[in-house]
């Protein structure tokens, strides 16, 4: 797959087939590509914990906030929740460090998960404490995303949006995810050539 392919295919999947599991050596391989990524000051802040059992899967998908734009939609039903998570935490005095990082190695992670033909979701709104005493973290640990990952079973559609239009993500009756992006030519504000 071409680079391009593969961003475009990237997108934030809600909806996967929960029967699709996912290996603990898969997850491994994904966290350990988030490993080798560049580290502001190269402090390595970052710890990972992973899931890919069916019972922690249930109750960690049960403590996350799945679409802000699609308020009366609760989450995925039974049978197309994720298969796995990915939870990247830090210590709790090391955040303005550990945020450069942070987007670089969860990016990272749903990049090699779209190579591998699997979707995934960043959450960052999520309940901190219940999930914390779910994954038993050690008190000075804090919870700063959330990747929900799985064989999505839904359609995405990007969109190019004017200036100006609207830019919320929107699912039709048939259940087909919309997303409108920006126009190239309305996000460079200026471009300086020889």
């Amino acid at each position: 797959m071409e680079f391009r392919e593969i961003v475009e295919k990237n997108r934030s999947y809600r909806r996967f087939e929960q029967g699709h599991r996912l290996s603990r050596e898969t997850l491994l391989e994904l966290v350990d590509l988030a490993r080798l990524t560049p580290s502001a000051g190269n402090k390595q802040l970052l710890r990972y914990v992973v899931s890919c059992s069916a019972e922690l899967n249930r109750r960690i998908c049960q403590s996350l906030a799945w679409a802000a734009s699609l308020p009366d939609w609760p989450g995925p039903e039974e049978g197309e929740r994720p298969a796995a998570y990915i939870v990247i935490v830090t210590a709790k005095d090391s955040w303005d460090w550990a945020r450069v990082d942070l987007g670089i190695a969860a990016q990272t992670i749903v990049l090699a998960a779209a190579a591998r033909g699997l979707g995934g979701c960043m959450f960052g709104n999520f309940r901190k404490e219940q999930l914390a005493r779910m994954l038993e973290l050690e008190e000075d640990l804090e919870i700063r995303l959330v990747i929900a990952l799985g064989k999505p079973v839904e359609e995405v559609v990007l969109e190019e949006v004017s200036e100006g239009g609207s830019i919320t993500y929107y699912r039709t009756e048939d259940q087909v995810h919309h997303v409108p992006k920006r126009r190239l030519e309305d996000l460079v504000i200026r471009i300086f050539d020889e």
